[in-house]
């Protein structure tokens, strides 16, 4: 194993057990407007991801940029998705019909 890739390695789990320490902390009422916000950063990984696999020359490097892309859109997608039913939730719901007047 070479130090290039240990030094990787070691920031992915500094990353990981920094973001979960973070995370954890934060009360549930805040975790659906924190993923809107988040989205933006998803869509930067995005972006990352198709340029690291633009500089793939091995099969392990194409699997691991494919998997990279397809996890950030899954998060991309998952986001909005969750932050259009958190606005569903404020929107005001439609007027009941007026009940019809027995007819006599």
């Amino acid at each position: 194993m070479n130090a290039e890739l240990l030094t990787a390695l070691t920031i992915f789990v500094l990353a990981i057990l920094c973001g979960f320490a973070v995370i954890s902390k934060v009360p549930a009422t805040l975790h659906t407007p924190l993923m809107s916000g988040a989205n933006s950063i998803h869509g930067i990984v995005v972006v990352g991801a198709m340029f690291i696999a633009v500089e793939a020359d091995e099969p392990v490097a194409y699997v691991l940029s494919f998997i990279a892309v397809a996890f950030g859109t899954m998060n991309v997608v998952g986001g909005y998705v969750v932050t259009d039913r958190m606005l569903q939730m404020f929107r005001r719901k439609p007027a009941a019909p007026a009940a019809e007047k027995a007819e006599a």
